[in-house]
């Protein structure tokens, strides 16, 4: 292990040797673009650093008459060095610029002065421009460099020796903080010895951010926004066709492939572009062929046809609005958050990620942070209204940061705390804090002259604090009933869930899930004390149900359970509203168990949302995860199938319980690029009973809900069909990985052997029959153009839940031979309005809690 990439790349996550190529840093730049660093890859890069360092311009570098293979050999022996460690920058994903970075007690600079602990030293090259030059380009690399390097912790200072000669670095290096100390020799060469300070670094960088402008809207730029509106309207478009709020009319016959024209029109405009339309009645629309032209005569082009007019979702959204049935109140939050997802596909779109197939091989939160698609049937999925622009940077799942939750000291009295059988508080905090930590939030009250004995020691989201609690809670604070003690003092990843954290200093600790008053989703999405308050328990409940199942043991399934909460609760609050306000739901937590306590060492996680990902050049994922394997695409899918579908149909068959098994809340267990088990998490919000009158313990009465019969199989035809496998086939087919027809006979073919298997569950599979011709067709974004700030109403869920007619059944023609359907069941839109309905059922996607 290289203790210098160990420093830089934050070693100790799950599963990743830190010096690997899948770690990365990043910096956005207005008016540059983003530059990145990742470590050299001798093999892989030796063309492109050889074509630089040999170049006349270079001389100050001192490799103009190496041999290629002599570069080579100096990069390999840096790369296995454990005192240097060299590393590739890229602008907007192109090799622009070469750094190397080491230990200077390690090399010639360090008998020139008194080494100090925390000193790192630094040369770069930044390569001759292909295009036009940049104005403040080498500005920008340098201060990337020692941003980089200063992202260490344990960076304290950084050490240059530019040659004297060298004219054009030394203004580069003071404007990016280097005080030059002293003329020095070295070798044949006379330099400047330099320092920059975290101190001077620190200062320099707040004064830059104030004068400078605004970094973090950088990503916002025209061609990415282009791109994104182009990507999101093509979605938009599939999806509201696929939910039948606008239907597409066909221009031109679908070809031998199955593609074919279509249009929509709007008032004066027109959207025209091919398509494919695969099972379940999923629209495949080529974005690249997406355009839109206007209708007036006075705007026709030279051939006839209607002006080109530029993309944009939110003008498509406008134009189609009385079509798409949403109300005046509603339009201004929905473009809001339309505007925010967008600029979220713009920010995806500079990032310098790892490709399809090297991300197929990555490590669990280096894929969590990559991730491209999470909620893939939502057009407006990444709303999070409510934070600013440093704060996506921050704490948004995809700028990857590490980040530290804040740590208050809450009034017992006005706490709740709670927890499974045998963890209290103290033994909880004493796994989840270093001694010194929690000596020093004991010291920190003890300072104020209160007794830490009536206290509990809660972490709470940075965002919470700064905008909710720290002022909506101004009277608590004063009265010291909620004591700041500071920051924790290990790391955490957001995830794609966005209030859930992990640990990235101590994979083995748990997750740490906030109360967030941000609307994201059709939801605010905040934590209630009286709902959580019996949490652990159901999770306990459902484990113990899960680990004593033969079936679900086979399959490698299980569940992450919510160990504790903590609740506070307002008096004040409490007493002007009900419990589904959000001022109830303000300051709150929960500890979830870590994945990294259920995989072996020759297995390693995987989000499920990774299946739908897509690259940079829009390459997907899951071909290359099936091709790692070396199997064949349908051994494959029935492998994954085995692990994901069964282990949901035995939970709905055999135990009338369902789950929201969508790709965020699920993570895979791989050995060889395979999945051999899946973890299931969001118990306590995201489960249900369906009660059939069943005998219950107590701890689990509350997840039991009263769903009408029809509406229950959709926990499996909305949740998985239609909101996940219908992408994943698209996937399959666009990659020429496997076609339509045999994905959906694989997934028929796992259904039937699970039946076959469990011949004593024949009767309830006659009731809920997955072979049925059709199945009613539940949809989610008329849920949030119709409310999106409550698409629930958790009071009475059952007003609210969309249908659209009826979807053909994909594995309807593989029904085994010899049985026969049954009679037709009532039709859900007569049983809408039936009380005491779950949003559970047939709801996927969904999250929050009553």
């Amino acid at each position: 292990m290289n203790p210098l990439s160990t420093t830089l790349f934050h070693a100790g996550q799950a599963g990743a040797e830190p010096d690997t190529p899948d770690e990365r840093f990043h910096r956005d730049w207005p008016g540059i673009g983003t530059l990145s660093l990742r470590p050299l890859d001798p093999e892989h890069d030796l063309d492109t650093v050889y074509d630089w360092v040999s170049r006349p311009f270079a001389r100050f570098w001192g490799m103009t008459d190496d041999s290629r293979d002599r570069v080579g050999a100096f990069y390999r022996d840096m790369q296995k060095s454990t005192s240097a460690r060299a590393y590739l920058g890229r602008h907007d994903g192109r090799p622009a610029f070469l750094v190397e970075c080491y230990d200077p007690r390690h090399d010639p600079v360090g008998a020139q002065y008194a080494v100090q602990p925390g000193d790192r030293g630094m040369h770069f090259l930044v390569a001759p421009p292909t295009t036009t030059p940049i104005h403040g380009f080498s500005q920008a690399v340098i201060d990337t460099i020692v941003a980089f390097l200063f992202s260490d912790a344990a960076t304290q200072r950084i050490v240059v020796e530019p040659d004297v000669n060298n004219a054009r670095i030394h203004p580069l290096n003071r404007r990016a903080g280097f005080v030059y100390d002293r003329e020095i020799r070295l070798g044949e060469k006379t330099a400047h010895l330099a320092f920059c300070t975290r101190e001077s670094f620190k200062a320099l960088d707040a004064r830059r951010r104030h004068t400078d402008g605004d970094r973090t809207s950088a990503h916002l730029e025209p061609r990415r926004w282009a791109l994104a509106n182009r990507d999101l309207l093509a979605r938009a478009i599939a999806e509201l066709a696929h939910e039948r709020l606008l239907i597409p009319e066909q221009t031109a016959a679908p070809d031998a492939t199955g593609w074919g024209d279509y249009h929509l029109k709007a008032a004066s405009m027109q959207y025209r572009f091919r398509a494919r339309r695969l099972p379940l009645d999923h629209w495949w629309i080529d974005r690249h062929s997406l355009e839109k032209r206007s209708l007036e005569s006075t705007a026709q082009g030279a051939d006839g046809a209607g002006a080109l007019k530029p993309l944009s979702v939110e003008a498509f959204l406008l134009e189609f609005r009385e079509r798409l049935g949403i109300e005046p109140d509603n339009l201004p939050t929905y473009l809001e958050e339309i505007a925010s997802t967008l600029a979220g596909m713009a920010y995806k779109l500079g990032r310098d990620l790892p490709d399809a197939e090297t991300l197929a091989l990555a490590d669990f939160q280096t894929l969590e942070a990559a991730m491209s698609e999470g909620h893939p049937c939502f057009i407006a999925n990444s709303g999070r209204i409510g934070f600013d622009a440093e704060d996506y940077h921050r704490y948004a799942p995809e700028a990857g940061a590490r980040v530290r939750p804040l740590w208050l000291a809450v009034g017992r009295a006005c706490t709740d705390y709670s927890a499974i059988e045998g963890l209290d508080i103290e033994t909880l905090l004493r796994e989840e804090l270093d001694e010194e930590t929690y000596q020093r939030f004991t010291a920190r009250l003890q300072a104020l002259t209160l007794d830490p004995a009536d206290y509990y020691f809660m972490p709470v989201h940075p965002w919470q604090w700064r905008h909710k609690l720290a002022i909506t809670f101004a009277g608590e604070i004063a009265q010291q009933r909620i004591v700041l003690l500071g920051e924790g003092d290990d790391d955490y990843q957001p995830q794609q869930s966005i209030r859930t954290w992990f640990n990235a200093s101590r994979p083995q600790r748990r997750y740490v899930k906030f109360a967030l008053s941000i609307l994201n989703m059709g939801f605010m999405r905040g934590l209630s004390p009286h709902y959580m308050h019996g949490t652990p328990a159901i999770n306990d409940w459902v484990q113990k149900l899960v680990d004593g199942d033969p079936e679900l043991q086979a399959r490698g399934f299980g569940v992450l359970r919510e160990v504790a909460t903590l609740g506070y609760h307002h008096a004040g609050f409490e007493a002007a509203c009900d419990r589904q306000s959000p001022y109830q739901k303000m300051l709150a937590c929960l500890w979830r168990e870590s994945p990294c306590e259920q995989v072996a060492d020759h297995q390693r996680l995987m989000t499920m949302a990774a299946l739908l990902h897509r690259d940079a050049e829009g390459r997907a994922l899951l071909p290359a995860l099936i091709h790692a394997s070396g199997l064949d695409a349908a051994t494959w899918i029935d492998r994954y199938l085995a692990a994901y579908m069964t282990p949901l149909l035995h939970c709905f068959y055999a135990h009338d319980m369902v789950f929201m098994p969508h790709g965020e809340n699920l993570i895979l267990k791989l050995e060889d690029h395979v999945p051999v088990g899946a973890i299931l998490k969001d118990i306590g919000e995201e489960t249900a009973i369906f009660d059939n009158g069943q005998a219950l313990p107590e701890t689990a009465r509350r997840i039991a809900v009263a769903v009408p019969e029809p509406l229950r199989i959709l926990s499996i035809f909305t949740d998985l069909f239609d909101c996940f496998f219908r992408f994943l086939a698209q996937i399959l087919v666009e990659t020429d990985t496997l076609q339509a027809q045999t994905f959906w006979e694989r997934v028929a073919a796992c259904v039937v052997d699970y039946q076959r298997r469990h011949p004593a569950l024949a009767e309830k599979f006659a009731r809920f029959d997955l072979f049925a011709p059709t199945f009613t067709l539940s949809c989610l974004n008329r849920l949030q153009l119709r409310n999106n700030r409550q698409m629930i109403d958790l009071a009475d869920p059952a007003k609210n839940l969309q249908f659209a007619g009826e979807l053909v059944n994909p594995i309807a023609e593989y029904r085994p031979q010899g049985r026969t359907p049954p009679e037709r069941l009532t039709s859900p839109s007569e049983v809408k309005d039936t009380p005491g309905m779950t949003d559970t059922a047939g709801r996927a996607g969904i999250a929050g809690e009553p």
